[in-house]
């Protein structure tokens, strides 16, 4: 889900934003129940429970002033304890990086694309449901179920509240994270689920599907009608179908593609890459791309996205690819929720080999890389480590400026010409 991240779209930043599908494919049967992480039994520095017992009085009139009632308040407070687990797993996530390839071999695994259609058969009647309503494909619900949470497997083992104030108290992005936990509190003073039940990851993604708690607020619905709309039960229904209604509100096109690999020719420059260079079908046949399957490129904007650069898969990426985005800004993830999605239709793996020698940049690699850009005069939009447009087209300029195939791709090779220039 969706919490204001800066776009990936090199690198899968380990449990992005929070969100806890990513790991290991889990059996639907027999699994063992979560065990939730209080911070009464994670032995916490009582300075540090001290402190945010004072700041969680401090906060009280701003919620308050929200339209959060003091009843409400004080009954979600009421056995929140300073969790050390949640300021650990904050402080962990930007180390934490894989390769786009490394990632798309759990995110579309054989066992979770099994587990997806078994998951399309069982929820069969719902899903057509939900597909109707919001014209949204189906299978795309599916595929984010089983990116955000393993198809219900993994909604969360933190009391959330305990968490957003947490890391409200003593974490980075405070300001963010006090939002969220006002628009968790107003989740409660709505009624539609209590604080007992109230789960989810250290950043606030909650249930099936992951919902930070303002998308919450701004896309859930009550699809069956019982008056609360509850993506953390065992239920998945008003969590597919909010997230139905998330993506139709993001603009998404039922039966349209969200992106296909293609191939490229011989000598391809890659100058024209990148996700705001739309062009025609016509165009990109033009040009001697075709589909990896080797079909014609269909008619219709596109954009060309290469991943890992020229030396792995190609993708020309559709509206879809946009709303699917606006769950999720990493590309990695993208097409990774894209790439099931097709999976779970049917069809076959990714034909392109990815350049699997290729070493991830660390993060102190990815900040020197963007130090160096900026000194001799690029613009990367910071020195953060976050590879976004910016630097993606910083490093396009400098590849052309060097006579390389400017394909925006900061690998290892392009750090030591850094250093050597």
């Amino acid at each position: 889900m969706r919490i204001s991240r800066t776009i990936l779209p090199l690198l899968v930043v380990a449990s992005l934003a929070g969100c806890i599908g990513g790991g290991s494919e889990v059996s639907q049967s027999g699994s063992s129940p979560t065990v939730i992480k209080y911070g009464r039994d994670q032995n916490p520095d009582p300075a540090k429970v001290a402190g945010l017992n004072s700041w969680i009085a401090a906060f009280r009139p701003r919620a308050l002033a929200s339209g959060v009632s003091p009843a409400t308040y004080d009954a979600a407070f009421r056995d929140v304890v300073y969790n050390p687990v949640v300021i650990e797993r904050s402080n962990n996530q930007a180390e934490f990086t894989k390769s786009l390839w490394e990632y798309l071999e759990t995110a579309v695994s054989e066992k979770r694309v099994a587990n997806g259609r078994a998951m399309l058969a069982r929820h069969a009647a719902t899903l057509a449901q939900i597909e109707a309503t919001y014209g949204v494909d189906k299978e795309v619900v599916v595929a984010v179920w089983g990116m955000e949470s393993s198809f219900g497997e993994k909604r969360g083992d933190l009391p959330l509240i305990e968490a957003l104030a947490t890391v409200s108290y003593d974490g980075r992005r405070a300001e963010f994270f006090q939002g969220q936990l006002i628009a968790a509190l107003k989740i409660l003073e709505a009624g539609d689920t209590d604080a007992r039940h109230m789960f989810g990851s250290w950043a606030g993604a909650m249930g099936h599907t992951q919902f930070i708690p303002t998308s919450y607020l701004a896309y859930a619905v009550d699809f069956t009608g019982d008056g609360r709309r509850d993506i953390w039960s065992d239920d998945p229904t008003d969590a597919l179908a909010s997230t139905a209604a998330y993506l139709a509100k993001s603009g998404w096109q039922l039966g349209q593609p969200w992106g296909m690999e293609v191939t490229l020719p011989a000598g391809f420059g890659a100058e024209v890459s990148g996700k705001t260079a739309k062009r025609s079908g016509a165009e990109w046949r033009a040009m001697g791309i075709r589909r990896a399957d080797g079909g014609p490129v269909p008619d219709g904007p596109a954009a060309l996205l290469l991943p890992s650069g020229v030396k792995g898969a190609a993708f020309l990426i559709y509206r879809n690819f946009h709303a699917i985005e606006r769950y999720n800004q990493a590309d990695s993830y993208v097409i990774g929720v894209g790439h099931l999605s097709d999976r779970l239709k049917g069809g076959g793996p990714l034909r392109t080999p990815w350049p699997a020698g290729d070493a991830t940049l660390r993060l102190s690699e990815r900040m020197e890389l963007q130090e160096r850009l900026t000194a001799l005069g690029y613009d990367t939009g910071g020195t953060d480590g976050n590879v976004g447009p910016k630097t993606y087209a910083a490093v396009k300029a400098f590849q052309a400026s060097r006579g390389l195939v400017p394909d925006g791709y900061p690998d290892r090779d392009l750090l030591d010409l850094l250093r050597r220039s």
